[in-house]
């Protein structure tokens, strides 16, 4: 099991496949499952990439430590992985909700480096009193099905998603709940208070290939602001989906899989 060990934190970490290295920022709350869970059945029939799935500390296999309890500290971490992993060859970058969030950060300090960037379900603003949200709904229920859940189960499956069937059930336990159960809360408590980057970002336009996958009903981070940064990405495409919460990748995987592959095909074509 891969380790990366900065200063005195050890960064779990996998690889799979080789080529262009693809770096992979999982949400807040989960672990690197929730993209290797929807990146992998992608990227199996596509050659010439190396996918790298990291934990960020405080979640899955990466323990959280003093003094990187923050969005900086985070970023600080990342970027020494990359010059540990990736070193200086160019490399694309995947962010979901917070990773999403962090990627900017990333394209702050190496946009040179960095040939595409994915934002799925993005955090666009930090503070939750800035985001424009839609009412939380659930499309599509399937009662008989919930009511075979235990009660913490199906709690947490209703409050996080927008379609409830046993698809998405599946889905959601292994590449959400189950990195969700294995976080230190009172680490990310600490990441909480400190969950904004103290530097602005977006302060340069980004003019390699993007895609922002957003869902119509994401009640956690929305949709609508993702396009204030339409300017600053102008090689991007935007896509909103209906039915597609703030796992959309689970929710709508055929779709997810095409504007994926029709990111990966643009980026080939540079």
């Amino acid at each position: 099991m891969p380790y990366c060990y900065i200063e005195n934190t050890a960064v779990h970490y996998q690889i799979r496949g080789h080529g262009i290295p693809v770096l992979m920022l999982h949400g807040f709350g989960p672990d690197s499952r929730l993209m290797s869970g929807c990146m992998e059945p992608i990227f199996e029939r596509r050659d010439g990439y190396q996918r790298i799935y990291v934990d960020l500390p405080g979640m899955g296999r990466t323990r959280g430590r003093s003094g990187i309890g923050s969005a900086d500290g985070f970023l600080k971490l990342i970027l020494k992985f990359i010059d540990e992993v990736i070193t200086e060859k160019p490399f694309l970058v995947a962010g979901e909700s917070y990773g999403g969030y962090l990627a900017r950060g990333l394209l702050e300090c190496r946009q040179n480096q960095i040939k595409g960037a994915v934002f799925i379900c993005p955090v666009i603003f930090p503070d939750k009193q800035k985001r424009t949200l839609p009412e939380k709904m659930h499309v599509s229920r399937d009662e008989v099905f919930l009511q075979s859940l235990d009660c913490e189960d199906r709690e947490a499956f209703v409050r996080e998603n927008t379609v409830l069937d046993r698809q998405t059930w599946v889905r959601f336990r292994e590449e959400v709940l189950a990195g969700l159960r294995m976080a230190e809360e009172d680490f990310l408590i600490e990441v909480r208070d400190n969950y904004r980057f103290t530097f602005p970002i977006d302060t340069m336009a980004f003019s390699e290939p993007c895609l922002f996958l957003l869902g119509k009903q994401d009640a956690v981070v929305g949709y609508k602001d993702a396009f204030k940064l339409d300017e600053i990405f102008p090689r991007s495409t935007f896509v909103v989906l209906d039915r597609a919460g703030h796992y959309l990748q689970i929710e709508q995987a055929q779709l997810f899989e095409v504007h994926m592959n029709e990111w990966l095909d643009r980026f080939e074509k540079i």
